[in-house]
């Protein structure tokens, strides 16, 4: 009778081979009761259970093979070919923002004055993206792109030919290599928004190639190189303005041997300190002063001609993380000349920032809890840069909270800003309140 039973039981686990995996578990259940009702000994159950385990996997293994693409979460909808050829990754981020009395921090003669606006109140969706890269064909050949549904603007798209670390070409739009604080993702901020720096002297996003790479890895003597020529008419800009071209160069040299990612805070409490100090500079023959701008430089000029300005600029870079603690520096300097008439102006800014999380001090204190403090200051002269913004200096004090929910990928920031600008204005305190949430 037991070899009956037996029998019953491994012509299910074929039965399962053939049909699918209901077959296999049926004879996995047959076997769980005839070994309690005492038909079969342990041995023979054990037996029976690693035979229709064996169905299952075997059928698992023939049920991929007919459908060679897999489906899985991690940190985003992650879709491959078992091949491992083509891979797409799908996240989408959310920023939530409440403001008073003011969001803007621009504050220039051409653009409108946070200084001249009402007290107002106001919740707003800062970003809503939706991003899509991966590989196609080789690992190495990596794409990526990013779409904001607020501003309905597509942001990046990008190829990248990254079969070598040391050399990797970069064709497309995107935030390009200049300075840390653009490149780091607005949802990667330390604080609510970027500060005052920002506006006069980021490149932004861009169109067209880079070669970059890491070299002398693991040593004291690690560099990472940007090299770059754009159309320097900023984003989704389809033509030059002329046929001079924007350059860039840049240097990071990673003291400690470790590499220094582009984001900030330190949430993940880095165990080994690491550090970088980086030089940039960039050279562009452009209608525009700023970006992103996409009217030039409206109200600012009686007349603008193509390739009108000659801008000249550069940064010093410092970044520190360690247990906890991250230090981030930036030291701006831009010349413009003004082609038309020949006037020409030097701008200068800076800001410096440092956050902390007290747990790694005190145990009591919540781990995921952040405290931070910004200082910034911009000096746009007396060129065409200061007539477009403004030729008073303006500051900013930053302090900032933060609560870390998982990482960047969930965090609620709450910070406070004192603004003030020279020449008779009011200073303005402003506090804001964001949720920013990634999956």
């Amino acid at each position: 009778m037991r070899r009956l039973w037996l029998a019953m039981i491994m012509g299910l686990v074929g039965f399962g081979l053939v049909l699918g995996v209901t077959g296999a578990q049926a004879a996995h259940d047959l076997a769980d009761i005839l070994y309690e009702k005492g038909q079969i000994t342990k041995e023979e159950w054990l037996r029976a259970k690693a035979d229709s385990e064996k169905a299952e996997e075997e059928q698992r293994k023939a049920r991929d093979a007919e459908f060679p693409i897999s489906v899985r979460y991690k940190d985003g909808f992650d879709i491959q070919t078992r091949d491992g050829k083509f891979e797409m990754l799908i996240q989408n981020r959310l920023q939530f923002r409440y403001s008073y009395p003011q969001e803007s921090d621009t504050f220039s003669n051409a653009l409108p004055s946070i200084f001249n606006d009402q007290d107002t109140s106001s919740f707003r969706v800062r970003r809503a993206r939706i991003k899509v890269g991966g590989h196609g064909f080789v690992p190495w050949l990596k794409y990526y792109v990013e779409y904001d549904w607020v501003s309905n603007t597509m942001l990046d798209y990008r190829l990248d030919v990254a079969k070598f670390k040391w050399g990797t070409l970069r064709v497309g739009q995107w935030k390009i290599d200049y300075n840390r604080e653009r490149v780091d993702s607005s949802g990667n901020q330390q604080f609510v928004e970027r500060s005052i720096v920002n506006a006069p002297f980021t490149l932004d996003r861009q169109i067209g190639a880079r070669l970059g790479g890491h070299l002398f890895e693991k040593t004291y003597a690690y560099l990472v190189y940007n090299i770059g020529v754009f159309s320097g008419t900023g984003i989704n800009q389809r033509f030059n303005d002329d046929k001079n071209m924007l350059y860039l160069g840049r240097i990071q040299w990673n003291f400690l041997g470790r590499d220094v990612p582009f984001t900030q805070s330190d949430p993940e409490y880095t165990p080994l300190p690491i550090g970088s100090i980086a030089f940039a500079g960039a050279h562009n023959r452009t209608d525009r002063i700023v970006f992103p701008q996409e009217n030039r430089v409206v109200g600012a000029f009686p007349t603008v001609l193509d390739g009108q300005f000659e801008v000249n600029q550069g940064v010093q870079e410092f970044a520190f993380k360690w247990n906890g603690l991250s230090i981030q520096e930036e030291f701006h300097v831009k010349k413009v000349i003004n082609r038309a008439n020949s006037s020409s102006g030097t701008s200068y800014g800076a800001y410096a920032q440092v956050g902390y999380f007290p747990h790694a001090l005190i145990d009591i204190i919540p781990k995921p809890l952040e405290f931070a403090y910004r200082y910034a200051y911009v000096d746009p002269g007396d060129g065409p840069l200061g007539t477009l913004l403004g030729n008073q200096t303006r500051r900013e004090h930053t302090f900032g909270v933060n609560w870390f929910f998982a990482g960047h990928r969930n965090k609620l920031s709450l910070d406070y800003s004192h603004l003030s600008r020279d020449g008779g204005f009011t200073p303005v305190d402003r506090v804001r309140l964001q949720w920013d949430v990634s999956f």
